[in-house]
C-alpha cells in the first residue's frame, strides 16, 4: 500500500445484503461496495459513461449495471463489460476482517 493510502473501515459485511451494493461517502468519493457470495467488492459510484450512479444498479453476477443507461462494468477489475461506457471504473482493494469491510482509499486518486 501506497504511503498515501489508508485502511478505512466503511461498513459491517452484515450491512450489505448478497447481490446488492451499498453506497459510502469517503472523503469527496462515493464509493459503492458490492457483495456477491462471500466476497466484498469496492468501485467509484460513478458510471463512466454520464457520471451515474451505479451502486443503485442491478448486480448480475460479477457484473453491476449503470441505472441510467445500462452500461455494465466487472466490479473485480473496474473493466467495461456492455456500452455506452467508454473507460473503466476506478476500483479499491478491500479487505474483511471480523466483520467489518475495509477499503485502501487514497484521497483524490
Amino acid at each position: 500500500m501506497s504511503p498515501s493510502k489508508k485502511r478505512i473501515a466503511v461498513t459491517t459485511t452484515a450491512d450489505i445484503p448478497d447481490g446488492e451494493a451499498r453506497v459510502f461517502q469517503i472523503g469527496e468519493d462515493y464509493i459503492a461496495i458490492c457483495h456477491v457470495g462471500e466476497q466484498f467488492y469496492a468501485v467509484e459510484d460513478r458510471c463512466t459513461h454520464d457520471d451515474g450512479p451505479l451502486g443503485e444498479g442491478a448486480i448480475d453476477g460479477y457484473e453491476i449495471e449503470c441505472p441510467r443507461h445500462g452500461a455494465r462494468f466487472d466490479i473485480r477489475d473496474g473493466s467495461v463489460c456492455r456500452m455506452p461506457a467508454y473507460g473503466p471504473i476506478r476500483r479499491f482493494e478491500v479487505v474483511v476482517e471480523n466483520g467489518f469491510v475495509f477499503i485502501d482509499w487514497e484521497p483524490g486518486s
